[in-house]
């Protein structure tokens, strides 16, 4: 069980980690935190946002949309690998999902099938949106899968956690895809090389 890192150490953790650092706005303050806690935090959450261009993806992920306001992580990697702070506290990313995943992350231990949405996925995840159209066509290009290991690893490195505590939003909710277009188990392989 951990407290979620001040704003400020998670600025300096990630720049720490050699990833290029976005400031958006009031990001530090940007939250939901009015709809209820945030934390403990056990993991790392990664997404994709069936979005392109940067611009509008960054708007989006801060702002949200209609039936879903901002902020929808707390930072977004873009194409070229910049990770842009929107938002820091509650955010509406990771949804209800799976009380067993959520015990075998914290356990970090193999992830079981994900088949109920029964527990606050917000509370206790950290989220990173990635720009790709998530349709498993859209590249990936290497920028933006090196600052997604970084801010994972970077994450894990202060909170002590290994590899298994990043997971993908496919492996929390049923019915998500993302991120479609790698795997999290190579993605979790580079992680942990990185961390050791």
């Amino acid at each position: 069980m951990a407290s979620p890192m001040s704003a400020g150490t998670f600025l300096t953790i990630l720049k720490d980690e050699g990833v290029t650092v976005v400031e958006v706005g009031d990001w530090e303050h940007h939250n939901r935190n009015h709809k209820g806690p945030w934390g403990p935090v056990h993991g790392v959450m990664i997404h994709h946002t069936v979005t392109s261009g940067s611009e509008r993806t960054v708007q989006i992920c801060r702002d949200g949309y209609s039936g879903l306001p901002g902020p929808l992580c707390h930072g977004v990697i873009t194409k070229d690998g910049h990770v842009h702070l929107v938002g820091y506290g509650r955010a509406n990313h990771a949804g209800l999902g799976d009380d067993d995943v959520l015990r075998a992350v914290i356990a970090e231990t193999a992830l079981p099938p994900d088949n109920e949405a029964n527990t606050d996925g917000n509370r206790h995840f950290y989220g990173f949106e990635c720009e790709n159209l998530g349709d498993g066509e859209d590249p990936w290009p290497e920028a933006q899968l090196d600052a997604i290991e970084r801010v994972s690893a970077a994450v894990c490195r202060h909170h002590g956690w290994t590899a298994p505590s990043v997971i993908g939003h496919l492996e929390w909710q049923p019915g998500k895809v993302d991120p479609r277009g790698f795997t999290m188990a190579s993605m979790r392989e580079h992680i942990q090389n990185r961390l050791t």
